[in-house]
């Protein structure tokens, strides 16, 4: 039995490896970095198989979903953690960081699932890493925001094509780690609502998951937000996130 965890050296990555590592042979930890997966290693034993693949590169993504099916495994978990993010108008990306922000958010995840699905007995489980941005669009993290709420969309719809695996979307708001920005700007504190530490983010996601939910928020103040969002006129969501956050790109 395996687990793949993809951007398995981050926060909410090492996160899952912690909570997984007892219930599998195995985790197959995916990440861009030899360094940093090989200290994964060192720190949780054996039961870690550092894979090295750049999901940003679809012909990387193609090659780890031709490692699955050449190696027939039993998928127990599989949680689609990668991901990118920077907050900006559109028109400061570059063209090639939006092409790599789309495929390790999205393809990759999509890619994965279809190579994983056949390897996965009933009871086995996929979760996939979005977003609170995922419920209304999100002026200065566009891309992004649409990006998760792509993932989450996907995700709801494999829980209802494949009877016996478990799919759920993990959608937390502002989450402590290193992708957060600055928490002061010109001196200034930065206050993040709702925000939560990654090990609550995978501790609720678990809990939801074994209670058959397909969708996972992680702190009330989010799940309040998710509630407005379907009530609420979108363009008065966008007013309120831009109030949310124009300490930050003012």
């Amino acid at each position: 039995m395996i687990a793949i965890i993809t951007g398995a050296t981050g926060d909410i990555g090492e996160e899952f490896v912690k909570s997984l590592i007892g219930e599998v042979d195995h985790i197959w930890a995916v990440g861009r970095s030899e360094n940093k997966l090989n200290a994964l290693r060192e720190k949780y034993g054996d039961k870690i198989a550092p894979i090295i693949c750049d999901l940003s590169d679809k012909d990387s993504i193609i090659g780890l979903c031709h490692k699955i099916e050449d190696e027939h495994p039993d998928i127990r978990y599989l949680v689609n953690n990668a991901g990118v993010a920077r907050m900006a108008p559109v028109t400061e990306f570059p063209i090639e960081e939006l092409c790599d922000m789309l495929e390790i958010n999205d393809t990759a995840a999509t890619l994965l699932c279809r190579a994983s699905l056949p390897y996965m007995a009933e009871g086995s489980n996929i979760l996939n890493i979005a977003s609170a941005s995922a419920f209304q669009p999100n002026p200065y993290i566009a891309v992004y925001s649409a990006s998760k709420a792509y993932l989450l969309s996907f995700t709801r719809s494999l829980n209802v094509e494949n009877k016996g695996i478990n799919c759920i979307a993990v959608c937390p708001g502002w989450v402590d780690t290193k992708m957060l920005p600055s928490k002061t700007k010109s001196g200034k504190v930065i206050k993040y609502p709702g925000m939560v530490s990654a090990d609550v983010v995978v501790r609720t996601a678990l809990k939801d998951l074994r209670k058959g939910k397909d969708v996972s928020v992680c702190s009330p103040y989010y799940r309040y937000t998710r509630f407005l969002s379907k009530v609420v006129p979108h363009k008065t969501m966008m007013k309120l996130w831009i109030r949310e956050i124009e300490d930050y790109i003012e």
